[in-house]
């Protein structure tokens, strides 16, 4: 891998992190554009850029977390779910990495309906829970356990919190924020536990490009996150619905 096939996937990583697209199926497509054959290193590439997305909502979201712990107990419920069924679904998951365009292509398909139809849903419910605050532990647990359908490429980790957290009748804001910051011990856990599992093998060079490749997402995924915000603010998640169900057939199109 070139120091420039490291960038296009950190932008890559860094735009779609964050919204209900799919970070690891965007980056199965890129990566099979830029023929780059799938490897160990490839795949712990992938979670470690992630990890530099990760880092940019640390620094945004430092001072409300310092301010109110509360916060963190809940994130900390709703990691616990994740966790476990992340660990037993490690190896399963590094087997779907390696050759899962079919899947995602479905994943994108199947999970751009299920927006549609949950925001039909949505706009006549309305919402119960306003603020990242307010959100019990019994729902911080829901969110965590549906966010680990994430580990199925195409799936996407927002898209599955933001799904859960519809049906539970948080806002739109809420539920995004809460993504934001359940996101944090979940990739930095799972960068961890991949780079203990395979980083040893890993050249000098190859740290090199982990290293450019965590510092770009980090870069992109600042901007990414004030923009998406931004947006949900005024909009409502069935544009994504219609962007994964255009692009899921799209690559069902080329792979079938």
């Amino acid at each position: 891998m070139t120091f420039v096939d490291a960038f296009i996937l950190a932008v890559v990583e860094g735009l779609t992190e964050f919204i209900p697209v799919s970070s690891t199926g965007h980056l199965l497509v890129a990566s099979k554009i830029l023929n780059l054959e799938w490897s160990a290193f490839l795949s712990s590439f992938v979670i470690t850029i992630q990890l530099g997305a990760i880092l940019a909502i640390v620094c945004l979201y430092a001072r409300r977390l310092i301010l109110q712990p509360a916060i963190i107990y809940k994130v900390i419920a709703a990691f616990i779910p994740t966790a476990i069924i992340g660990f037993l679904g490690y190896s399963l998951f590094k087997q779907f990495l390696t050759d899962g365009l079919l899947i995602v292509g479905w994943s994108l398909f199947i999970g751009g309906v299920v927006i549609l139809l949950f925001e039909a849903w949505y706009e006549e419910r309305g919402t119960d829970t306003k603020q990242v605050e307010d959100i019990s532990f019994k729902q911080a647990v829901i969110l965590g356990a549906c966010q680990a359908l994430a580990m199925i490429p195409g799936v996407s980790r927002s898209g599955a919190t933001i799904i859960s957290g519809m049906s539970l009748r948080l806002s739109r804001q809420t539920i995004m924020e809460f993504s934001f910051l359940l996101a944090i011990p979940t990739m930095m856990s799972a960068t961890a536990y991949d780079l203990l599992k395979s980083g040893e093998g890993f050249s000098v060079g190859e740290w090199e490009v982990l290293l450019f490749g965590f510092i770009a997402s980090f870069v992109v995924s600042i901007a990414s996150v004030k923009w998406f915000l931004n947006f949900v603010g005024r909009h409502s998640f069935s544009w994504f619905g219609w962007y994964r169900i255009a692009v899921g057939l799209i690559i069902l199109w080329f792979v079938v």
